[in-house]
């Protein structure tokens, strides 16, 4: 059979809350509009776990993070684990990343054949969490709200300089695939780390929202001690007793944060752009690995359940996938199914082991009626907390904390927890029964427990003596490129060309 080839553009902290139907009518981005315009729109997408590496294996392997072991930022992801590039690569697909994935430990494909770029974030353990520290903060890697103070305008910085890098070195790459030297379909990556923070942006885009009507959260901010014992503990993780934070300054990072989605659209349009001068088709998938609160609250940044950081924009174009939105509660796990689903590869023999499902069912008109599932145990929580969403409902449960029940159809905002109504009792006892068939937190949380403990003694190891790092080193074989000695100029600058002989 011939198998398409398959574009997916992730990016980082993305605010599905933003994208209901496509991007909001009031963000300045026509490309992703376009792409919208001619995609499956699944308007209520979940992220596996909200914070970068755990949600990225989630969304690579279909599996949550305790079946992946990829609890937090700092947690391997082993190598024995297939991803979705594994299933194309096994299938005959050349598999190509460029951009972030937070890959952590030695293994630094994880199936792609090749990696364009390095990672921006460190492969190793140093940013393991403690369950046995509680409210311990590491000040030189933990979130604080000086993204918030700094806010503004900049003409280069380390994540611009990266993500220039990566649309770059992607648009290289679709360049070299149209040349025809491989007969491969492909399967190209592209992965972004903006609009995640720092709110920072160059002036054309800040300016684009100069007179945004959105630079105000919807609800005002929760005090800290009306929050939640979660939200507590994140606020306490970004040390928000030492910055005044003004309206002003929530009003320049949310400015800041509009503005760097423009930025990536902007990014976007150029790798489209190519592929469509290049002539060549692919299934084109748009997707980030988690939100970002806002401001909404009072929090920022991700690493809860509520609907700002949880939410995810997913978006599909594919032939034979008429274009529409989908409103039923699905997941970034459910991605790695739905790649091999639209490639015809089977994932039969690891599907035992996998929490994901394609949505390809869904996407032509089979109702689904299986529950989101969410984990988290990272940073900012002193034990895992698990969440289940289906229908109008979200629930949220974690050992030490009161469980929590929103009617987000009633309450979009999540304001009021129904968890101790009557009225809601047969529905919170539902939830609960589902809840315990499918995790036993005591032990999920021995399981965390022991993988800090064996990777703060390996990393302080590691770190003494001679240092070797994992992470990923990009390589250019140099006498390959260009013009070299042993190459024909004729045949070189032919098969250089695209379009031949025009």
């Amino acid at each position: 059979m011939t198998r398409p080839n398959i574009l997916i553009l992730m990016v980082d902290q993305l605010n599905g809350t933003l994208f209901p139907d496509g991007p909001a009518d009031w963000l300045h981005a026509p490309n992703l509009r376009a792409l919208a315009d001619r995609s499956v729109r699944f308007a209520k997408t979940y992220t596996g776990s909200p914070l970068c590496a755990p949600g990225r294996a989630s969304f690579m392997s279909g599996q949550l993070p305790r079946r992946t072991r990829v609890y937090d930022n700092a947690a391997e992801f082993a190598s024995d684990i297939p991803t979705y590039a594994h299933h194309l690569r096994r299938a005959g697909y050349h598999t190509v990343l460029s951009g972030k994935m937070h890959f952590v430990g030695p293994d630094q494909m994880h199936g792609f054949e090749e990696r364009l770029t390095t990672d921006i974030y460190p492969a190793d353990f140093g940013w393991t969490p403690d369950y046995r520290k509680p409210g311990e903060r590491i000040d030189w890697w933990y979130h604080n709200l000086g993204s918030v103070t700094g806010a503004g305008v900049a003409e280069i910085t380390n994540q611009m300089e990266y993500d220039d890098e990566v649309a770059f070195m992607a648009t290289q790459k679709i360049y070299d695939l149209s040349r025809g030297g491989d007969a491969r379909p492909w399967c190209l990556t592209v992965s972004f780390t903006h609009p995640h923070d720092p709110y920072v942006a160059r002036r054309k885009y800040w300016d684009l929202y100069e007179d945004c009507a959105h630079l105000e959260p919807e609800g005002p901010a929760i005090p800290y001690e009306d929050q939640d014992p979660h939200s507590r503990r994140l606020m306490d993780s970004c040390d928000w007793r030492a910055f005044d934070i003004t309206q002003d300054h929530v009003r320049r990072a949310r400015r800041g944060y509009f503005a760097n989605i423009s930025y990536i659209d902007d990014k976007i349009g150029e790798i489209l752009d190519t592929l469509e001068r290049t002539r060549q088709e692919a299934i084109v998938l748009f997707v980030s690995d988690h939100g970002d609160m806002l401001g909404e609250r009072g929090l920022w940044f991700k690493m809860n359940f509520f609907e700002g950081s949880a939410r995810v924009p997913l978006m599909i174009a594919a032939p034979g996938l008429a274009p529409q939105r989908i409103d039923t509660p699905v997941s970034s796990i459910d991605v790695a199914p739905t790649l091999c689903d639209l490639a015809g590869v089977s994932m039969a023999e690891v599907m035992p082991w996998t929490d994901g499902e394609s949505l390809l069912p869904l996407a032509r008109g089979t109702a689904r009626t299986a529950p989101v599932a969410m984990e988290y145990a990272a940073e900012g929580s002193w034990a895992p907390m698990i969440c289940l969403r289906q229908g109008r409902f979200k629930y949220i449960a974690c050992a030490i904390d009161p469980e929590q029940l929103f009617d987000l159809e009633a309450d979009p905002d999540e304001r009021t927890n129904l968890a101790a109504d009557p009225a809601h009792g047969e529905t919170l006892a539902a939830f609960r029964a589902v809840a315990e068939a499918r995790w036993d937190l005591s032990r999920f949380d021995a399981e965390v427990r022991e993988s800090q403990a064996r990777r703060w003694v390996v990393y302080e190891a590691l770190r003494n003596g001679a240092y070797f790092p994992w992470d990923f080193q990009p390589l250019q074989r140099a006498s390959e490129r260009y013009m070299r000695n042993h190459m024909d100029l004729n045949v070189l600058e032919e098969n250089k060309r695209f379009p031949r002989g025009e």
